[in-house]
Order: structure tokens, then C-alpha cells, then sequence
């Protein structure tokens, strides 16, 4: 019988040391008795989630760490979303992750708009779009509002085929190969178009739809009565829609069971995890997005009770992303204390499993958006004994024993060989 692994991954955990808080990090800064009593008991080093040099996207960086090399996969952030938001989509229908967004005199102001943007008003203005559009010369829609500012957009057409060869409608995101990596942006920048890759009648028309597409949104966004109010409380107008992602097919992957006969669950609140899961053959249970003490205390009880019946339990916890892309330290601080006193504090008795704790990529405060830095990584439990680690932080992450590990993928297959 395989060992009984839980598996966590705190998204954009890792981060780099900050001058004004004593050249520390969230991590270093904040107060985790609970995460460094099983640190402790374990090992630790760090990793690279994709590989040096990669700053991931998080669909790359999970992958990555359920054992999927994202370079051998043709990635659609769009696809995976699509699929774990539920939506319609077959192969030969055209994927997007979308986030609305701000344009203030012809420029992108807010990738988020502001973040505060609630599911309810995206639903409205999703509703709108998907009303008033007109793109039935064309292409049948649907836009569906998920969570905050995040939205999926599945495109159908009997006249035209779409391509995957095209580029982002997104300044923060650009291909490579077969992923999508993290880019720096500065802000404000020129509202972005988007271009074929390949000089293909398919990459041409559909780089076109899409374009066309954002230009109607936008005529459609800027008079909608959710945008005046927004304005009129002094909120950002959500009024543009970023595109990325784009993807025609599902990607094709040899199922987890299969690799390690492994019976295994994802515990996520996110599209893009439920998406994932669902693509590798891992069974799934939703959570609300809410990032609050009880929430995560829900979520923990609900990984020790899955663990009864599954041999992995990989549980995603959105909270630090967040703070991370947004610059505040604070706040980055605050959601892993949260975490270690609402999740962890649950999983300090587990010495009979493996636990594995890490991220899926470093979102720092200074960076405001991915990097690739490496992640900490934490293995305790049955069969690992302590290399003095005392805390779960980037210090000890670079001293641990179990080293600096090049590639995500490799972490599944070493956790399955653990011997108690």
C-alpha cells in the first residue's frame, strides 16, 4: 500500500529579503509555531518549480509539481481554466483566461482593477458582454465570470479555425515555447493588441477576432451601470478585457494513477487547480475563495479526513499570491500567519504520513509578480529525519540537506519513494 502523502503548496510563498524590514521575508517576518513544529521534524531545501531561469506561471508550476514536465505539454492557461470553471469547451473551441481591467486616456492603469472588483459585478458585466456583443457573424461566445476580476472565454466557430499561435492580449504574460512565463510590467502601458505567431490564415483571423472582440468589450464595459457606480463610489472602472492564454485542444497526459498508482484529490478554491486535477485524473473538492481563519481550519480538517481514503491529498492555498502581487508585505505576512494558525495548526500530529510543503513559484513583494527565484521545500514525516531546520523560511530552505532541486517534476516521484 502506498505511504499517504499530503501534499501543500502555498502559491507565491517564496519572496526575497526587503531592506525596511531588516533584510527579511514575509516568511522570515512572520510567526508560524505551527508549520516550524513540523519543519523541525523534517528537511528542507529549496526548488525550482520549472526550471532556473523560469518564472512560472502558476498552470506550469503545478503541473510541474504533480510530475508533468510543462515542456513537453502544449499549456493553455485558457484550456485548464475553461475545465475547472465547468465550462463548455471541446477541442477545436478557442480558450481564454481573461482578467477585467482598467484603461484610463488609452492606457492599462490596473491589470485588476484594483483587486476589488466583487464576483457579483463580474458576473454583471460578463452578462452584459455576453449579451451585447454581436460576434455571431463570426463566432458563437461565452464569458464566465469565476472569481474577483478573473473570467474564462470559451470561443466556438463553424466558419473558422482557430489557433493557439497567437500572442497575449495581456503586457504581464508572454509565450515560450510551449508555456507562458511572468514578465515584468510597468504601469501605465499602451493598451495591448494581439498578434499572430505564426503567418498561418488561422493565427491571422483569429489575432483579428480577438482584437475586434476587446475593442467591442470595451464599448459595452465603459457604459455599463456597474462601471458608474463603481466610478461613483471612487473605485476603478472595470472596463477592458485582458486576454491570455489561448488554447485549442486539451492537453494530453499520462493520468497520475497510472504513474504512481496513486489514488489522489485536490483540495483548491482556484479554476486553473480544479482544471489541472482534472487533466491528470485527480479526484476534486471545491472550497469557496475565502482566505479567513476558519476557512483554512475548514480546509484542514478536510485534508486530515480525505487522507483516510486517498493516498494523496494536495491541498492549494491562494493566500500569499496576493499580498505578493499587490507589494504589500504586510498583508503577504499576514495571510501565512493566517495559514499556519488556521491550517497548520490542524496537521502538527502526522507523523505516521509524508507531508510536503512548498509553492509554485516566488510572487515577491518587490517584484509584484512572478519570479523565478526558488521556492522553500519542506518534507517531514514517517522515514525523514530532522537536518536541523527550525523554521519553514528562505534561510533554511538554503541550508537544508535535501539540496536545491533543478526541476518540480522530480519531487512526486521522490515522495512515492521514501521509505518509512
Amino acid at each position: 500500500m502506498p505511504r499517504r502523502i499530503l501534499y501543500v503548496v502555498l502559491d507565491g510563498v517564496g519572496d526575497k529579503p526587503v531592506s525596511e524590514y531588516e533584510s527579511k521575508t514575509p516568511l522570515e517576518v512572520a510567526s508560524t509555531p505551527n508549520l516550524d513544529q513540523l519543519t523541525a521534524k523534517g528537511k528542507m531545501g529549496r526548488l525550482y518549480t520549472v526550471k532556473k531561469g523560469i518564472a512560472p506561471e502558476s498552470d506550469a508550476g503545478v503541473f510541474s509539481l504533480l510530475s508533468y514536465d510543462p515542456s513537453r505539454i502544449d499549456l493553455s492557461r485558457g484550456v485548464v481554466e475553461a475545465l475547472g470553471s465547468e465550462a463548455d469547451f471541446v477541442d477545436g473551441d478557442l480558450a481564454l483566461r481573461c482578467n477585467f481591467a482598467t484603461l484610463e486616456n488609452d492606457q492599462l492603469v490596473d491589470r485588476r482593477v484594483g483587486r476589488n472588483l466583487s464576483t457579483d459585478e463580474a458576473r454583471d458585466l460578463a452578462d452584459a458582454i455576453n449579451g451585447d456583443l454581436g460576434l455571431k457573424e463570426m463566432a458563437k461566445f461565452k464569458l464566465k465570470a469565476t472569481i474577483g476580476h478573473r473570467c474564462s472565454l470559451v470561443l466556438r466557430s463553424a466558419k473558422m479555425r482557430f489557433s493557439a499561435a497567437i500572442s497575449n492580449l495581456d503586457p504581464a504574460y508572454a509565450r515560450r515555447g510551449k508555456m507562458t512565463i511572468a514578465k515584468s510590467v510597468k504601469l501605465p502601458t499602451p493598451v495591448p493588441r494581439c498578434k499572430a505567431l505564426k503567418r498561418t490564415k488561422s493565427a491571422i483571423q483569429t489575432a483579428k477576432l480577438l482584437n475586434d472582440f476587446a475593442a467591442r468589450a470595451y464599448d459595452v464595459l465603459k457604459e455599463n451601470p456597474t462601471n458608474f457606480k463603481r466610478i461613483k463610489r471612487g473605485d476603478l472602472a472595470a472596463n477592458f478585457l485582458l486576454m491570455r492564454d489561448a488554447g485549442t485542444k486539451i492537453p494530453k497526459v499520462k493520468k497520475l494513477q497510472d504513474k504512481f498508482r496513486l489514488r489522489s484529490v485536490a483540495l483548491a478554491d482556484m479554476p486553473v487547480e480544479l482544471g489541472i486535477a482534472k487533466i491528470v485524473g485527480m479526484d476534486t473538492v471545491v472550497f469557496p475563495p475565502d482566505r479567513t481563519f476558519e476557512a483554512y481550519a475548514q480546509r484542514a480538517r478536510k485534508a486530515v479526513e480525505l487522507m483516510n481514503r486517498y493516498d494523496l491529498v494536495y491541498v492549494h492555498l491562494k493566500g500569499p499570491d496576493e499580498p505578493g502581487h499587490d507589494g504589500d508585505f504586510e498583508g503577504k505576512r499576514k495571510s501565512i500567519e493566517d495559514i499556519d494558525a488556521g491550517f497548520f495548526a490542524a496537521l502538527t500530529n502526522l507523523e505516521s504520513k509524508l507531508v510536503c510543503v512548498t509553492a509554485d513559484h516566488s510572487t515577491p513583494c518587490s517584484a509584484k509578480g512572478h519570479t523565478d527565484d526558488p521556492v522553500p521545500l519542506m518534507v517531514t514525516g514517517s522515514g525523514i529525519h530532522s537536518d536541523g531546520s527550525m523554521r519553514f523560511t528562505e534561510f533554511y530552505a538554503d541550508k537544508g540537506t535535501l539540496g536545491t532541486v533543478k526541476h518540480g517534476y522530480e519531487i512526486l516521484r521522490f515522495l512515492t519513494h521514501v521509505k518509512a
